[in-house]
């Protein structure tokens, strides 16, 4: 891969964040498109610098809890403590998993949570990785407050997974994606069943910066379809609306929403 040393360090780094058991360094070498002895070169000084270990019983790359380290240091400096509890109110209220993805350039990031769920199935995916756009709640509310065009050429420049890897009720088609969007526009929020996998649920809606009025940041209320019905979701709406409303209030106080 072309770019430059500390691109192609950032470029391992993400790479490694793809599987928790570590990856070989041929396996890296060949993901990033470079010599394996510079990947080598690569690995030992991020070892040095203690971003990446070695795991003893296999050889392979992992990275450290560093990197963790310093997001919660961020994370704990930058305004979390305003917005975390309006994200522990909300799954509260709900008793369903609530997320917050912040809007970074082209991509949203899912980056904080709350568990309201206290028993049966609880639905909580990794924190940290970028939202799908075409067939996710959160990707829906935020594309809702673009134009169709913008919405489709972010959708085409994040790509569409293997459809296989999809619920059995998401989008088959740009006209189908554009419909639900102009049906979130009309209601202030976003909402799907069974989308983005079988028999899971979940509601989203903007945060907005309260001057410029520009998109911040998602909020969403996520969980099992038997406990999340369409009727169920659109009852909830309102309290995840309203909790929306009083991040976007917060937004500028907070170095989350950048």
């Amino acid at each position: 891969m072309a770019g430059s040393q500390i691109e192609r360090a950032l470029s391992l780094l993400e790479s490694l964040t793809g599987d928790a058991r570590g990856l070989p360094m041929q396996a890296l070498a060949e993901q990033l498109q470079i010599p394996k002895s510079a990947a080598h070169r690569m690995l030992a000084e991020l070892i040095r610098l203690g971003y990446v270990r070695q795991n003893p019983d296999n050889s392979r790359y992992q990275l450290s809890t560093k990197l963790v380290a310093l997001g919660f240091r961020y994370l704990a400096n930058s305004g979390a403590d305003i917005v975390q509890p309006i994200l522990d109110r909300l799954a509260q209220e709900t008793s369903e998993l609530v997320r917050l993805g912040v809007v970074e350039g082209d991509h949203l990031t899912w980056i904080a949570k709350s568990q309201g769920a206290r028993s049966g199935l609880r639905y909580d995916p990794d924190m940290g990785r970028d939202a799908p756009l075409f067939y996710t709640a959160s990707g829906h509310a935020w594309l809702a407050h673009l134009s169709d065009a913008q919405a489709l050429a972010l959708v085409e420049a994040q790509g569409i997974a293997d459809p296989a890897d999809f619920g059995p009720q998401a989008p088959r088609n740009n006209i189908e994606l554009l419909d639900r969007l102009r049906l979130a526009r009309e209601r202030g929020y976003a909402w799907v069943v069974e989308s983005s996998a079988v028999g899971m649920s979940a509601l989203a809606a903007a945060v907005r910066h309260p001057l410029s009025g520009q998109v911040v940041g998602v909020l969403s209320v996520a969980g099992p379809t038997a406990r999340l019905a369409e009727a169920r979701m659109h009852e909830l709406s309102a309290v995840l609306v309203g909790a929306a409303a009083e991040l976007s209030n917060a937004s500028p106080a907070s170095e989350m929403f950048g």
